[in-house]
C-alpha cells in the first residue's frame, strides 16, 4: 500500500470529499492541516506549486484537487447501478436538500457536482438561517453534507457538459467523459463566479487567484492579498481576511454596495486599504502570482500592488450553459420554473439560484430543492403506474 499524505484546510469541501473517498476505499492517509501549520503550507506550495487545497501525495506522485479520475485509476471504485431514479446536477443547498428528500422517498439518487456547498461556501457569516444564531457557509454546508452521507446517495465530483433524453431516460455527459442516466433530472447548478477577463488570469487560478476564500484563505496567513468587488461577499471576505493576512487591498469598480452592518465593521479595520473607482487590468508573476495592476477608471492612472493572493468577488451568472435549449430560460439565463420546480421539459425539475425564483438565499434554495424532489417523486410514481 502506498504512503498517502493529504494537505487540506478545515473549511475546504473538496478536502472532505477526498478524505471520505479514501476512507470509503479503506486507504490509510496522513492528514496535514495547512491552515494551522505554516511550515506545512510552505512545504505544500513548494512541492505542488499551488496556493489551493487539497493536494495529495501518493508515494512520489502529486495530485492537485479532488481528481476523481486519477484517484480511481490508483485506488479503484465501487460498482454502481446502470441508472438512477433521479440525477441531481449541482451540490449546493438546493441539490443536497433535493437528494435528501429523494432518498427519504426511497428513490435511488446521484449528485453530480463541481463542489459541495455551492455559493453558500462564500459566506463567512450567515445570520438568517433558522436554527442558527450565526454560522459560516462552510460550517452549514458541512452539516448538510454529513446528513447526505448518512443516506445511500452517490456523489460524483464532475461537471456536466450536455444532456440528452431518449425514450424517457435522461443522460448527463460530463467533462471527464463519463455518462450517468436517470428516470428524472433535477438541475440545481446555482451560479458561477464572474472572472476578470484579463490576460493571464487562467494561468494563476490556484496559483494566487482564488474564487473560494473560505477554502484557500488560511494559506495566505501574514501575506498581502487583494479582493475585487464591492458587495456583501467582497466586504465579508475583506473583514475575515484582515485577521489572517498582513494587508488587504479592496479593489472596487465604483462604490461599495454592501449592507450597512458590513460597511460599519469594514470601516474600523486598519489593515484594509480600499481603491475605489478602480479595476484590475493585469496580473503578474512567474509560477505564482506576485502582483496586480489596477487602473483608475477616470484618469487611467495605473498602480502596481505587490500581492500573493487575489480573491474574486465580482458577481455571478446562472450556471446554465450546459442545458443548451434543453429547458426554457429567461433573459438572465435562469431556468424558468413553476411553483413546484417543474421546468418546460417533462421529467426535468430545477431549484435554487439557477432558477428564476427571486430570493437568492440559502434557506429559499433548500426549500425549493425539497419541492423539486417531491415533484420528481410524483413524476416517477405516475410514470410507473402508467406502465403497470
Amino acid at each position: 500500500m502506498p504512503e498517502v499524505k493529504v494537505y487540506s484546510t478545515r473549511a475546504c469541501q473538496y478536502c472532505r470529499l477526498l478524505k471520505a473517498y479514501l476512507e470509503r476505499q479503506g486507504i490509510d492517509y496522513i492528514p496535514i492541516d495547512v491552515g494551522e501549520d505554516i511550515d506545512a503550507a510552505k512545504e505544500m506550495v513548494k512541492i505542488s506549486g499551488q496556493y489551493s487545497v487539497p493536494v495529495t501525495v501518493v508515494d512520489d506522485e502529486i495530485i492537485v484537487g479532488f481528481d476523481t479520475k486519477r484517484l480511481k485509476e490508483i485506488f479503484g471504485s465501487r460498482p454502481e447501478p446502470d441508472k438512477y431514479d433521479v440525477l441531481i446536477i449541482g451540490g449546493g443547498p438546493a441539490g443536497l436538500t433535493a437528494a435528501m428528500y429523494a432518498s427519504r422517498k426511497m428513490l435511488t439518487g446521484m449528485i453530480i457536482t463541481e463542489n459541495i456547498g455551492g455559493q453558500a461556501l462564500e459566506s463567512w457569516a450567515i445570520e438568517n438561517y433558522m436554527g442558527f444564531r450565526i454560522t459560516t457557509g462552510g460550517d452549514l454546508m458541512q452539516k448538510f453534507e454529513e446528513q447526505i452521507r448518512s443516506e445511500d446517495i452517490r456523489i460524483e465530483l464532475d461537471s456536466v457538459k450536455s444532456l440528452k433524453e431518449e425514450n424517457g431516460l435522461f443522460t448527463a455527459y460530463t467533462q471527464s467523459d463519463q455518462e450517468f442516466s436517470g428516470d428524472s433530472l433535477i438541475i440545481t447548478t446555482g451560479v458561477k463566479p464572474r472572472m476578470l477577463g484579463v490576460e493571464g488570469e487562467d494561468r494563476f487560478i490556484g496559483r494566487g487567484i482564488s474564487i473560494c476564500s473560505t477554502c484557500d484563505g488560511p494559506l495566505f496567513k501574514d501575506k498581502k492579498i487583494a479582493i475585487v468587488g464591492g458587495g456583501n461577499y467582497a466586504l465579508t471576505t475583506a473583514i475575515e481576511m484582515s485577521s489572517i493576512a498582513k494587508e488587504v487591498y479592496l479593489i472596487v469598480r465604483s462604490k461599495i454596495r454592501a449592507d450597512e452592518i458590513y460597511k460599519k465593521q469594514y470601516e474600523d479595520i486598519e489593515n484594509i486599504k480600499t481603491y475605489k473607482n478602480s479595476v484590475v487590468t493585469g496580473v503578474v508573476g512567474e509560477n505564482l502570482l506576485e502582483s496586480i495592476v489596477i487602473s483608475d477608471r477616470d484618469t487611467g492612472e495605473e498602480t502596481v500592488l505587490e500581492t500573493n493572493g487575489l480573491f474574486l468577488a465580482i458577481g455571478h451568472d446562472a450556471n446554465t450553459s450546459f442545458t443548451d435549449g434543453f429547458v426554457k430560460l429567461n433573459d438572465k439565463g435562469e431556468i424558468i420554473t413553476d411553483k413546484n420546480g417543474r421546468t418546460s421539459h417533462p421529467g426535468v425539475f430545477a431549484a435554487g439560484d439557477v432558477t428564476d425564483v427571486e430570493g437568492k438565499q440559502v434557506i429559499i434554495a433548500a426549500g425549493e430543492g425539497a419541492k423539486a424532489a417531491l415533484s420528481a417523486y410524483g413524476y416517477i410514481s405516475d410514470n410507473r403506474m402508467d406502465k403497470q
